[in-house]
Order: structure tokens, then C-alpha cells, then sequence
């Protein structure tokens, strides 16, 4: 094996060995922090299925980078999720997702859809729970915060009640008929309680989404105006729409008045 030639302190040259693993060492390097992410996804259950909210934007830090990034994503025809956080593997557990369900329809007695081949909301949930904590344990998590929308599936096969669940990067799940992550947990998650009931229009709860995503696009800097709404019923299976932009105003006084009694823009 050839040595490396370093130079020490005092200008005197060395050899130094290369590490016999160097190559496996610099494979196994963890995620310590989310480089390109994604802020706030939104899901509200109403009275024919379960709707899901999200923006467009990925952010480099604090730079806006990627501004139409799909951070809505179909799995089944039953199934639908949404992720905040690292970008890069939020695409990597949609494209295990999809494996999953192309092996599942693959290896099932039918390869129609009606005979209900595919995995239900509630199953990838639980999937999903596994794989978070898995990767937790190995001290290498998915650094995602996960809504799955969906219907669950009765013990005789049918199409059972909508649901709604969250998945986090360590693996921690809870179900609602309310769920946001990352920045609307703590601004939007009152604003969709004080508004929801159970009989909620489909109107209704796309409105109730887009009030809240408006809110967010003005109090985190992280988030979009551009946005996109997402829906799962029994009868039209996942439907995503095409992004576009709220109607937003910057004329409310708190927007425009001088901060802190000074004069100009706010600044020292």
C-alpha cells in the first residue's frame, strides 16, 4: 500500500498510512441537519374525505431556491401524502412508497384496481411509523414531518371512514381530523379548530385551508403564496391540483406602519 505523503509541523515531511477503510468511512456519514427543506403542510378531515394543503417552496437556508417543488404526492389510488422538512428524502419515501405499491399490484391474485390490491391510508401510516423509527435507531432518520390522507379499510375489505395521520422523523404517530406540520402547528392548528366541523362542504374546507395557508405566507418567512390543494373522496380517488397563487394584501396597518415608533423601514 502506497503511504500519503503529509507535511507536519516545522516543515519536516511524513508519511502517513491512508485509512484502511477510508472508503466505507466516508459512505456511512449521517444527516445532522436538513440542508433544502420544505415549511408547513395542512390536512383537515370533512364530510366526504380528507384534504390536504401545502406550498410550492423549498428553501436553502434562508434563500427561496426551488419554487415549484411538489411536496404533494400520490401513492395508491386510495392514498395520499405530504411531507415538510428535507426535501431529498421526502422524494426517497415517495419512491419507496411507489415501489411498494407497484410490487403489491404485481404480486396480487388481480391486476385491477377495484379489487382492492393496494395498501389503505391507515396501512401506509403504520409502514411509514416503522420505517421513521427505524431509521431513527440508526442514528441516520428521514428528516421529514409526514401527513397521510386517505381512507381506512373495514375487516370485510370495503372502503371504511377517512382518515388522517401524521408521522414525524422519529418515528412518533398520531391520527385527527385536524393536522399541520412544521410552522402551522402553532399558527395555523387554531385557526382550522375554531372554524372545522364534522359536516364541513368540500367548499368549506378548501377555504379554510387557503385562510390558513394566506396567514402562514404572512408570518413565515419560509412559505409561499403559491400553493397547492389536494383531496381524497371515495368516489374520485386522489386528485392533486396544479399550483397556484393566493390573492394576498400587505395593506393591513401591522404591514405598513413604522415598527418601533421609527421612522422609515424599522431599522437602526
Amino acid at each position: 500500500m502506497s503511504a500519503a505523503l503529509s507535511l507536519a509541523a516545522g516543515g519536516s515531511a511524513t508519511s502517513r498510512a491512508p485509512h484502511p477503510n477510508a472508503a466505507s468511512v466516508s459512505a456511512s456519514q449521517r444527516t445532522t441537519r436538513p440542508i433544502v427543506t420544505g415549511t408547513s403542510v395542512l390536512g383537515i378531515r370533512y364530510r366526504d374525505g380528507v384534504m390536504l394543503a401545502a406550498d410550492t417552496l423549498c428553501s436553502y437556508g434562508s434563500m427561496a431556491k426551488y419554487k415549484d417543488a411538489r411536496r404533494l404526492q400520490k401513492i395508491n389510488p386510495k392514498t395520499l401524502i405530504g411531507g415538510g422538512g428535507e426535501y431529498s428524502d421526502f422524494q426517497a419515501i415517495t419512491e419507496m412508497l411507489r415501489r411498494n405499491a407497484l410490487e403489491d399490484k404485481c404480486t396480487a391474485d388481480s391486476l385491477y384496481e377495484e379489487d382492492g390490491a393496494e395498501e389503505c391510508a391507515r396501512e401506509v401510516w403504520n409502514y411509514l411509523r416503522a420505517v421513521m423509527y427505524n431509521r431513527r435507531n440508526k442514528m441516520n432518520p428521514l428528516w421529514n414531518d409526514l401527513i397521510v390522507a386517505g381512507f381506512s379499510q373495514n375487516a370485510d375489505g370495503s372502503t371504511g371512514p377517512p382518515f388522517l395521520g401524521s408521522v414525524d422523523k422519529i418515528g412518533t404517530t398520531y391520527e385527527d381530523d385536524i393536522i399541520a406540520t412544521g410552522f402551522g402547528a402553532y399558527l395555523a392548528t387554531p385557526l382550522l379548530r375554531e372554524k372545522w366541523s364534522v359536516d364541513l362542504e368540500e367548499g368549506e374546507a378548501r377555504a379554510l385551508l387557503e385562510d390558513a395557508m394566506r396567514v402562514l405566507f404572512y408570518r413565515d418567512c419560509r412559505a409561499l403564496n403559491r400553493i397547492q390543494i389536494a383531496k381524497v373522496t371515495k368516489e374520485e380517488g386522489v386528485l392533486i391540483s396544479d399550483p397556484y397563487e393566493l390573492e394576498t394584501s400587505w395593506d393591513s396597518a401591522g404591514f405598513v406602519s413604522a415598527k418601533g415608533g421609527l421612522e422609515g423601514d424599522g431599522g437602526w
